[in-house]
């Protein structure tokens, strides 16, 4: 892993904390463990410092996040910049009606769901996760917002993992990151 945001020391910290786990959950997987980071009070609230001083003056109105991690960056960024919160979550785990947008994975195709009336037209949305791989969940997610009338100004997110090129799938959309893995 590298750290990744030029010339902020804090970054280093960040990428201090964050755990390389070897073979989980499966041999040949480097998994990105950010509990470590959440242990570290320091380097969790300079993550969420950075995310908020980059988006404080941008007029964001929505921070979606995306399930489940997403669930953990995104609130203390909302409340930081006076935005709403917005979950993205797993299939049938909203109660009332919701939005779907479907994705492809590797062997089969999932879906991602959003309370109607959640995001208005014309909100300027945040998308919220942890980490992005191959970009599936990050593109569903865009485009859940912009059916329904969203601007989709970046996603963030605090990991990159820039082998498996999920940045292509965004369609050029803004995305930034904190570090990338090696």
């Amino acid at each position: 892993m590298s750290a990744s945001v030029d010339g902020d020391a804090r970054v280093q910290g960040i990428f201090d904390a964050i755990r390389v786990v070897p073979d989980f959950p499966k041999p040949g997987i480097m998994f990105q463990d950010i509990t470590t980071l959440l242990l570290d009070h320091k380097a969790f609230r300079d993550c969420i410092d950075i995310f908020v001083e980059r988006y404080k003056d941008k007029n964001i109105s929505v921070v979606a996040g995306i399930e489940a991690r997403g669930f953990i960056f995104g609130p203390p960024i909302a409340l930081a910049i006076g935005a709403k919160f917005v979950p993205i979550r797993k299939p049938k785990k909203l109660p009332g009606e919701v939005i779907s947008e479907e994705y492809a994975l590797e062997y089969g195709t999932d879906r991602i769901e959003m309370h109607v009336g959640a995001v208005q037209p014309g909100d300027r949305t945040l998308v919220v996760d942890d980490l992005i791989a191959t970009g599936g969940t990050l593109s569903a997610a865009m485009r859940l917002l912009e059916r329904v009338g969203a601007e989709v100004v970046e996603c963030a997110c605090v990991i990159e993992l820039p082998e498996l090129k999920g940045r292509e799938r965004l369609g050029g959309k803004p995305l930034f990151i904190l570090v990338e893995s090696a």
